[in-house]
């Protein structure tokens, strides 16, 4: 019993480190590398590296002003708790490994984004869009603790047709873009932990809740 969870336990930590750190990586290189709005062509059109930062949750989603960033902080800081201790108490209850591992994505990606918001707005000059982010010392920052921005930068504009056809309701004669948002790996991370869950673990994961 005691190998087993010792086993569980070695693949959440493993998981949520090696990906937090993915993720840390990534947008840090961003960070100090592109100005605002900057991109990369990966595959053509469809697939960019576009950097933008946003003050919300995942997917540019955002509450209003600098009260809502702060209470966005805090509800991530009360989510990333409980379910921290939910996935204690699954391992020590010999829960199965894909039900922990589909709950792991979710809590590290909530944890990258909230470091992001804790510790950006003191570690980096401002980026703007003409000037690339700094590391800087402490109280040089661009904002204070939990109101940093969140960076983005994965873009996926599939379809991007520059003026729809004036007789199609509501988007005549508009550019479209078949799925706009700009996220980054820990929003992929919670979006693929939770399909995840409820594709091959939904009636383990329902008995939890």
């Amino acid at each position: 019993m005691m190998t087993k969870l010792n086993k569980k336990s070695l693949i959440v930590i493993s998981l949520i480190i090696g990906l937090l750190v993915l993720d840390q990586v990534v947008k840090i290189w961003i960070k100090t590398n592109m100005s605002l709005g900057e991109s990369i062509m990966v595959f053509g059109d469809w697939f960019q590296i576009k950097f933008i930062e946003n003050d919300g949750a995942a997917y540019g989603l955002e509450l209003g002003g600098e009260g809502g960033k702060l209470v966005l902080s805090l509800v991530r800081i009360v989510l990333i708790s409980l379910l921290f201790y939910w996935i204690v108490k699954l391992i020590k209850n010999n829960e199965k490994t894909g039900v922990l591992i589909g709950i792991s994505l979710v809590l590290c990606g909530a944890v990258g984004n909230m470091i992001d918001s804790i510790f950006y707005g003191i570690m980096f000059s401002e980026s703007t869009y003409w000037e690339v982010a700094n590391f800087v010392s402490y109280g040089e920052g661009y904002s204070s603790w939990l109101h940093g921005s969140v960076v983005d930068m994965l873009y996926f504009p599939i379809i991007n047709i520059e003026s729809m056809p004036e007789w199609i309701p509501f988007f005549g004669g508009k550019q479209y873009t078949f799925f706009s948002p700009i996220f980054n790996l820990a929003d992929s991370y919670i979006t693929c932990g939770a399909f995840y869950l409820l594709l091959f673990h939904r009636k383990d994961f329902l008995k939890k809740l």
